[in-house]
């Protein structure tokens, strides 16, 4: 496949004293372009080119400069031309043309190309009344194409377009210390800000957009490119919210409404941009760097927070444990527990029959008393009956002794008077009872001592008679 400039050596330009015939007489020979290439022709032959034009017009009837003559006698112009050879092998007069390979233009996979042309037809706008940021044309016309390319390989004169490739994909820009593989973004930093207690703090911001294929010429027509889309639209827009957000709170309420601020942020920043036919997917706060002075306290208050809290759990988590272990202990105690239980009926069901034993033999040893009295009352009524049918026999006795006594001291008194009975029945018991009328040693007399003496010996000869006690004092 030969080079730009392999083919500029094959076709050398014309010299100024080179005359049209004779470079009309040189022989064509084949040119060939290769696969995914397309050959950009300069003529070296022809009218001059319009004033204001970069390159000739496209004209009929020279079979893509292979009929040199056809070409100038159809009004073709010398210079860079519009019309482009593609991939194959030409017939083609070196005196004529020169030809210079340049690859096709390529629109990648979730891209458009937007194609800005510098020559064609006199731009005729169809973009609308509504639109007033610019113009779009139809395709061969000068101007922004209304009709992006699609991706694939496209011939497109790259001297005298240009092909703005705009992404069909979601894009997220970041206003960060870290770039996208796009680098749509790499001139973006960290949003400072300043509250409205007049605290400066920074952060970090993600924006999220969408651009529609159909959307993409009119936004290259509006702004230029997707670099100018960054940097004159989107950076301003969401810079200046989030400033003019910041002071209406302060640091603290910023940090703590987070998410409020967020969501105002995409509604703002959504209708900001709808106005450049670029959607708003999402808004997205990141990092936020407070005042180091100002977190150094709420990090303290924080702190302290947590330790009261930790403290509160580990309280908690005490009690759970002493509920556990009591718990356990019961869990542990349930067969001792169950045991005693049984054991108390155990021991209630032996009173019980301890009781109705109780009250058997009570009613037995009742039963038996009864029997026992009923017989000692009989015995004591046979024994009353006997000792009183004895006494009344005795006395029945006794009464019929005494009558006779009596009748005895009757009968005596009448014989023998009554003064005489008695000292009869007197000396009568006396003697019964073997009462001394007459003591054994008699002392009379006077002598004191002398007389004490003999009764001590009397008394003592008269013990030691045979049939006596001893002496007696």
């Amino acid at each position: 496949m030969p080079s730009s400039r392999a083919a500029s050596a094959a076709f050398p330009p014309a010299s100024a004293s080179a005359s049209v015939s004779a470079a009309r007489s040189k022989a064509s020979i084949s040119y060939h372009i290769g696969q995914d290439k397309q050959g950009i022709v300069t003529a070296l032959d022809g009218r001059t080119v319009p004033a204001g034009d970069m390159a000739g017009p496209v004209v009929p009837g020279h079979d893509s400069f292979q009929r040199g003559q056809a070409f100038i006698d159809a009004g073709g112009c010398r210079g860079l031309q519009e019309e482009v050879l593609l991939a194959g092998s030409w017939n083609l007069n070196p005196w004529f043309v020169e030809v210079e390979q340049v690859a096709l233009t390529e629109i990648p996979i979730g891209h458009v190309g937007v194609v800005v042309s510098y020559v064609g037809q006199e731009h005729l706008d169809v973009s609308g009344e509504s639109f007033t940021h610019g113009d779009l044309v139809e395709r061969g016309r000068k101007g922004v194409w209304v009709e992006p390319l699609l991706p694939g390989k496209h011939p497109i004169n790259t001297r005298v377009m240009k092909v703005e490739l705009v992404p069909t994909t979601n894009i997220v820009l970041n206003w960060a210390q870290r770039s996208e593989a796009h680098h749509y973004d790499e001139r973006l930093s960290s949003i400072l800000v300043r509250s409205k207690d007049g605290f400066a703090f920074s952060l970090d911001v993600s924006q999220i957009i969408h651009i529609g294929m159909k959307n993409a010429p009119r936004v290259i027509s509006r702004v230029g490119s997707m670099q100018n889309l960054v940097d004159h639209v989107l950076q301003p827009t969401v810079g200046n919210y989030f400033r003019n957000s910041a002071q209406q709170v302060t640091v603290l309420e910023f940090l703590s409404n987070r998410t409020e601020r967020q969501r105002e942020a995409f509604a703002n920043i959504k209708v900001a941009v709808e106005a450049y036919d670029v959607e708003c997917i999402d808004t997205l706060i990141g990092d936020i760097v407070p005042p180091a002075e100002l977190m150094k306290t709420q990090t303290d208050r924080k702190i302290a927070e947590e330790m009261e809290r930790t403290y509160q759990a580990q309280r908690e988590a005490q009690v759970k444990r002493q509920e556990l272990e009591r718990e356990t202990a019961v869990a542990n105690m349930q067969a001792e527990v169950v045991r005693s239980e049984q054991m108390v009926r155990i021991a209630e069901r032996t009173a019980l029959a301890v009781a109705e034993t109780a009250k058997g033999e009570a009613a037995a040893m009742r039963e038996k008393a009864d029997g026992e009295s009923a017989a000692i009352r009989a015995r004591a009524e046979g024994r009353a009956h006997a000792v009183r049918v004895g006494g009344e026999a005795e006395a029945v006795s006794l009464r019929a002794v005494g009558a006779a006594k009596a009748e005895a001291y009757r009968l005596g008194i009448q014989a023998l008077g009554t003064s005489e009975y008695t000292a009869v029945q007197l000396a009568g018991l006396l003697g019964e009872h073997k009462v001394k009328l007459v003591p054994e040693i008699a002392v009379s007399g006077e002598g004191g001592a002398t007389r004490l003496a003999d009764v001590l010996v009397g008394r003592l000869l008269a013990s030691m008679r045979p049939g006596t006690a001893g002496p007696q004092t």
